[in-house]
């Protein structure tokens, strides 16, 4: 069973159901925190998500901000993942934001894992 993501009625990520209604609920606990909406549009009868790219990107961009400025290990480690999905279907819609260069290493290592889980 899985749960895909849609941009414009293609799919962008096919995603298992855990992972996929994981990232979901993550992405969305994360918009609530940083008061911005995230651009998923979830449809429960379908049992998938639209992606309305603008609203999706600037909240990616909230989540990157969030992530670069705290040195706080935890925070930083629950925004991380999420990040990572999002930067991911950012690259895979051809909207990629652009990481701090000190960010560049890990960040970037992380999407080639993420990306290659992604299918």
């Amino acid at each position: 069973m899985s749960y895909e993501f849609d941009l414009d009625g293609e799919t962008v990520w096919d995603a298992g159901i855990h992972s996929g209604q994981l990232y979901l609920q993550l992405a969305l606990g994360a918009s609530h925190f940083l008061e911005v909406p995230c651009g998923l549009l979830p449809d429960e009868r379908k049992g998938s998500c639209d992606i309305e790219l603008p609203t999706f990107r600037a909240f990616a961009e909230k989540l990157y901000e969030q992530y670069a400025r705290t040195n706080n290990i935890i925070l930083r480690g629950l925004v991380e993942g999420a990040l990572i999905v999002s930067l991911v279907l950012l690259d895979r819609v051809a909207s990629p934001l652009a990481l701090r260069p000190e960010d560049e290493e890990l960040l970037g290592r992380r999407m080639g894992e993420f990306r290659r889980s992604m299918g």
